[in-house]
Parts: structure tokens; C-alpha cells; sequence
């Protein structure tokens, strides 16, 4: 059964910085690629940053592009979103996703994603 697991949000002034964690578990094969999401009051779900494992490259929204960084530590099946320079509207639920095996698509697009983690809250105050 697969599960993911977030962790590491919190509430910071603006300009300040986090680390998310994505712990990941129950899979037979590693992913082709997993994303962050955020999902803020009144907002549609959105695609943060995502990690393509087979090609080693990463993919940002406009939002994030030169704030974020997203990475994977194969050894610790853990997905990460360093998150610097923070601002009152990343203010959002975080969520971590994989797609299930042998799935295809463009990594930054919810609809690539059929497993979801329950969500850490990120607060950012101005």
C-alpha cells in the first residue's frame, strides 16, 4: 500500500524559509517522477515543483521558479521542497504526489497523479 507523508510546515514571517519532507513507502518501482502541490483558501490545487527520477530534472511554477528547490534522496525514499524568500501567498496546504506505476505525464500536472499525502499546512506572515 503505498503512503506518503509530509512534514516540516509551519508558520514564518515573510522572507523567511522551510523544508518540507515527502516520507514515501510501498512501492515496487521507483516513480517516474513526483510532484509538490499546494492548495490555498478558495484555490484550486497547483502544481509547486516536481522531480522527473528517470531523467533527473526538475520542473517549478512561475510562482517558485528561483525560490523553491525540490529534490529526492533515493536512500531515504524522501521527496523534499526547500522553500526560501517565503511570501504571504505561498500561505497554502502542501501536498506530496506520486503516480501510480507505469503512469505517463507531464510531471507539473495534477491530473499525472493518483496518490496523495494528507497535507502540511505552511503559514507565512507578513
Amino acid at each position: 500500500q503505498v503512503q506518503l507523508v509530509e512534514s516540516g510546515g509551519g508558520s514564518v514571517q515573510a522572507g523567511g524559509s522551510l523544508r518540507l519532507s515527502c516520507a514515501a513507502s510501498g512501492f515496487t518501482n521507483r516513480p517516474p517522477y513526483m510532484g509538490w502541490f499546494r492548495q490555498g483558501p478558495g484555490k484550486e490545487r497547483e502544481g509547486v515543483a516536481c522531480f522527473n527520477t528517470d531523467q533527473h530534472n526538475t520542473v517549478y511554477s512561475d510562482s517558485v521558479k528561483g525560490r523553491f528547490t525540490i529534490s529526492l534522496d533515493n536512500t531515504k525514499n524522501t521527496l523534499y521542497l526547500k522553500m526560501n524568500s517565503l511570501k504571504p501567498e505561498d500561505t497554502a496546504m502542501y501536498y506530496c504526489a506520486a503516480p501510480a506505476p507505469q503512469s505517463w505525464g507531464y510531471c507539473i500536472n495534477r491530473s499525472s497523479y493518483n496518490y496523495w499525502g494528507q497535507g502540511t499546512q505552511v503559514t507565512v506572515s507578513s
